[in-house]
């Protein structure tokens, strides 16, 4: 399918005719024991391990195998996905792939909390070691990359500060050094940024978000190029991670909208941002398509497209102000995750995560996701929950 365009990929992808046996969309398959007709096809199918053919419940049937291939599909040139039962689970085992005891890994200082964590509490007692930078250190890393360094991780945007990195150019002296590349894609997908044609070797999603695109789902996958896919796929299976039929078929059918979502969750994003950019209670707001942010220039060359997650820092105020604005909120829930149909707004503080580099701002700092609601009605939510803020900022 490689050269279908990405709407068309979305709609196809997975949908052979072995495994939707002539419906449109592919079975649910649960199943954990696969029998065989003969001791000679038990002793081949152990032979083989082969992706596509029912050996083991854990190693997936018809319907986990049509989500995977949708996924590769995005990604022209990939060698094969890997599906998780978290956007976590499958940040971990891309790192562990290619990690071994006494290797360094380069991590992006804007990560994704729990991905901090994991480098904390496993990696490091693992004897892994972990160096934090600059997300906007661009090609300049290469003076980082040492002879125990053995992958570099990106996320881009970061999912509170939302700077941009220099994909390109961290991916060339990545490879001149002989470390493998790994990007957690959430926040663009590959519909917004195609990883593997940019160089990486490792996508990462967490398909809880915009895949499934209805918060009743958790999933991640990792999407490898060619090189890279023999060891995500054999540590995986070592590490015994499988994703549920169930699962798996809420994230086909939510694929198959993800194009059309992802335009309405950018003009909406957009349209919220840009106001709130107006606004006297608000500092900055940090969009990576809006020109004042950090890396947009980059955005500009590399991205096609922006999602509907962004922050604002306000404009002075404590926590306490800031919970005034949230809680007050009608159309917004006040909860993790994101890249569901709801908008959400959150508090967060992105300056106690920091190592590497130090983030300051002006006041107390909300991220928000732009659901699929009217931009009218979650504007005058907003109107009134900045009157909140500046009543309780004084």
């Amino acid at each position: 399918m490689s050269g279908e365009r990405p709407d068309t990929r979305l709609v196809e992808g997975g949908r052979r005719p072995e495994w939707t046996q002539g419906v449109v969309n592919p079975p649910v398959w649960r199943a954990s024991t696969i029998l065989f007709d003969s001791c000679a096809a038990l002793a081949d199918a152990c032979r083989h391990n082969a992706d596509g053919g029912l050996f083991y419940g854990r190693r997936g049937t018809p319907t986990q195998w049509a989500l995977a291939d949708a996924l590769t599909g995005l990604e022209p040139g990939a060698e094969g996905t890997m599906l998780f039962p978290s956007g976590v689970a499958a940040i971990a085992v891309a790192l562990l792939s290619v990690l071994k005891p006494g290797d360094e890994l380069l991590m992006v200082d804007s990560v994704y909390e729990p991905t901090r964590a994991f480098c904390r509490q496993v990696l490091a007692p693992m004897g892994i070691s972990t160096r934090f930078y600059d997300p906007l250190l661009g090609g300049d890393i290469a003076a980082l990359l040492g002879p125990q360094t053995r992958a570099v991780f990106l996320e881009s945007p970061g999912s509170l500060t939302f700077e941009v990195q220099d994909i390109p150019a961290i991916v060339a002296a990545a490879r001149a050094a002989g470390a493998v590349t790994l990007l957690d894609n959430t926040w663009a997908t590959p519909l917004f940024l195609p990883a593997l044609a940019l160089g990486v070797d490792l996508s990462i999603l967490a398909c809880t978000k915009y895949v499934v695109g209805h918060s009743d789902a958790m999933l991640g996958a990792v999407t490898a190029a060619p090189g890279h896919y023999a060891a995500l796929r054999q540590t995986a299976q070592r590490f015994g991670q499988h994703v549920g039929p169930d699962d798996a078929a809420l994230g086909l059918r939510g694929l198959r909208t993800m194009g059309v979502r992802l335009r309405q969750h950018q003009a909406s994003g957009l349209a919220v941002a840009r106001w709130l950019a107006a606004r006297p209670e608000v500092a900055r707001v940090l969009h990576p398509a809006l020109p004042d942010c950090p890396g947009h220039a980059l955005w500009q060359r590399d991205f096609t497209g922006a999602s509907g997650l962004f922050s604002v820092v306000l404009a002075g105020g404590d926590a306490a102000a800031r919970a005034a604005l949230i809680d007050g909120l009608r159309h917004f829930g006040i909860g993790f995750s994101w890249g569901g149909y709801e908008s959400l707004a959150l508090p967060v503080d992105p300056a106690a995560l920091r190592s590497a580099t130090r983030w300051q701002a002006e006041g107390p700092v909300m991220r928000l996701h732009i659901g699929l609601e009217s931009v009218e009605d979650l504007i005058k939510d907003l109107e009134a929950g900045l009157a909140r803020f500046r009543a309780a900022r004084g």
